[in-house]
């Protein structure tokens, strides 16, 4: 995990943000993107429920995040080639830790997200990119989380999670 400053605040970083309307097409990386509370990100399949997975019930459907480091570890791990947006997940974070976040309450930016399970790599994930791609981030997912509050998140913004 990220250190944490002097109120026991650890801090991370937004690094990149990825949606696609439809379910299959390719990734696009606004630089900002509205997230809405309950729903998902403004712009994205899931969002609008036409997500390969939408049809599954539950939390822990509406954003999904991963690590940049995670994404670099599998590649230099295994030698696949791995662009992050290739993961389809939509928020690319630094400086933190994700599996951490399971069961807390965060911030990026003015939105405020609820870490509700890991997001282990899939079959079609091969489909969509090559072989190799659902090994290489085996246990390095990354999360699946919902929205508490929306607000727009734009690439830069702060990721803050305050204990307790």
């Amino acid at each position: 995990m990220a250190d944490a400053d002097a109120t026991g605040t650890v801090r991370g970083r937004l690094v990149g943000i990825y949606v696609t309307p439809q379910r299959g097409a390719a990734m696009q990386s606004p630089g900002t993107v509205f997230a809405v509370e309950g729903k998902g990100l403004d712009g994205d399949r899931y969002a609008a429920g036409t997500g390969t997975f939408s049809g599954r019930a539950g939390p822990g459907r509406q954003v999904t995040l991963i690590e940049r480091e995670a994404v670099a570890a599998a590649v230099a791990d295994t030698g696949v080639q791995l662009a992050e947006h290739e993961t389809r997940r939509n928020l690319v974070t630094a400086g933190v830790t994700l599996l951490d976040l399971v069961g807390r309450t965060f911030r990026i930016g003015d939105v405020v997200l609820c870490g509700v399970r890991s997001c282990p790599p899939c079959g079609y994930l091969d489909q969509r990119t090559r072989p190799g791609v659902r090994n290489a981030l085996e246990h390095r997912g990354g999360l699946r989380a919902d929205i508490v509050r929306g607000g727009a998140l734009t690439v830069g913004d702060e990721i803050i999670i305050v204990p307790g």
